[in-house]
């Protein structure tokens, strides 16, 4: 038996009026994932343990089945990882995003967590440059992909608080910038980063053309070195993950993983979800279990954007699962899952049980859904541990 997860980011949502009380999994066309959870296996997991903040790196690693509680540091380690970037053991590594602030006479607010959804190849110039005028032996300064970045502190500070960019869009800063010991020296790098990239060429282009300025660094989701049991100690399996962003590539990589580039995969509704169900199918030959990640809901979500996350729901099915569907036999069994709710009227991650089905070719199982693949499917509840050691049973756990 090989194994197919496919990961839509932030797919759940609460019921909105807009769609007459439906949620966007609900109204999306969707016949692929609707038939694997009628026919196949239905349930929810809780992806985000009690006293955990719901985001994708708890409820990721989840769904990789590790116990966020005995392996969780902080989610920039994470993606600090998945970058190649090697850490000491008194480094702390820091989300960077390139974020637009809205610089209002009584109050900064933060304008938009994405810096206006930048691309790779501008936030690439624009943190080459915060590296050369902040960046020193003690800050080191990382360029990943779109608006997510990383710093490097060396020998620093990381039990303070920090605040995602995503959970105050609209909302005045001063309540959300760093609290505790070393906060002082991260608001100063913030700062300071204002004047650099404020005045700076690109973002007086972006401006020009009628596009938000990337104009401030933020930083948070810190943490130091982690270490991970591999897949294949844990449960016997050779694995590879098809992704586009630094976060989960990180976990693959952590857990002994392949993580093979995916040409034109960007973490947005443009991606390229013709090239991911081809790389999934050519490592789906090599390797035991596979795993698909789609980010695309997800970022329709912070956005509010109800129509944008319908249609990347679709997108995932028509152009992922059924291609991977009519590719492969029997011996392949599907897990299609989500990681975290991302409800539309929040923009934001909401932790609680989502749905998952498990799908094999010709082999019907108790449990299926009436309705299809949303929200209500499924009554058993599982971990993330519970789930993957169930998906694989049979192989050693």
């Amino acid at each position: 038996m090989k194994y197919v997860v496919i990961i839509g980011d932030g797919m759940a949502d609460f019921p909105l009026e807009e769609l007459n009380g439906k949620t966007p999994l609900m109204a999306a066309n969707k016949p692929f994932m609707d038939m694997m959870a009628k026919e196949g296996f239905c349930g929810k997991v809780t992806t985000v343990p009690d006293g955990f903040p719901p985001g994708s790196d708890v409820a990721g690693m989840s769904l990789f089945g590790y116990d966020p509680a005995k392996y969780y540091t902080g989610r920039a380690p994470i993606e600090a990882f998945g970058m190649g970037i090697t850490m000491d053991e008194n480094d702390v590594a820091f989300r960077c995003n390139l974020v637009n602030l809205e610089f209002n006479p009584e109050e900064v607010v933060m304008g938009d967590y994405s810096g206006g959804h930048i691309s790779t190849p501008e936030a690439k110039i624009l943190i080459e440059d915060i590296k050369r005028h902040l960046g020193n032996d003690e800050f080191i300064f990382y360029p990943g992909v779109g608006y997510r970045h990383i710093m490097i502190w060396k020998n620093g500070l990381w039990k303070m608080k920090t605040t995602p960019p995503h959970d105050i869009t609209k909302k005045g800063i001063s309540s959300y910038i760093p609290e505790g010991d070393g906060s002082k020296t991260l608001i100063n790098l913030m700062e300071t980063s204002w004047k650099l990239l404020g005045e700076h060429p690109l973002n007086k282009k972006r401006s020009n053309e009628g596009r938000l300025p990337a104009n401030s660094i933020w930083l948070w989701g810190q943490g130091k070195r982690s270490q991970f049991p591999s897949f294949m100690e844990k449960y016997g399996l050779k694995g590879a993950t098809v992704a586009a962003v630094d976060l989960v590539k990180g976990i693959s990589s952590m857990v002994g993983f392949d993580t093979p580039f995916i040409e034109g995969a960007t973490g947005y509704i443009d991606t390229n979800y013709e090239n991911k169900a081809k790389k999934a199918l050519e490592l789906l030959n090599e390797n035991d279990i596979v795993y698909i990640h789609i980010e695309a809901p997800d970022e329709a979500s912070h956005n509010g954007n109800v129509q944008e996350k319908i249609k990347a729901i679709e997108y995932i099915d028509g152009r992922i699962i059924k291609t991977i569907y009519e590719a492969v036999d029997e011996s392949v069994r599907f897990l299609i899952v989500t990681d975290h709710a991302t409800p539309i009227s929040m923009k934001t991650h909401y932790a609680c049980p989502v749905p998952f089905a498990i799908f094999s070719k010709g082999k019907d199982r108790e449990g299926g859904s009436v309705s299809g693949y949303d929200e209500n499917t499924g009554e058993r509840l599982f971990t993330g541990e519970e789930l993957i050691a169930f998906l694989t049973k049979g192989h050693k756990s």
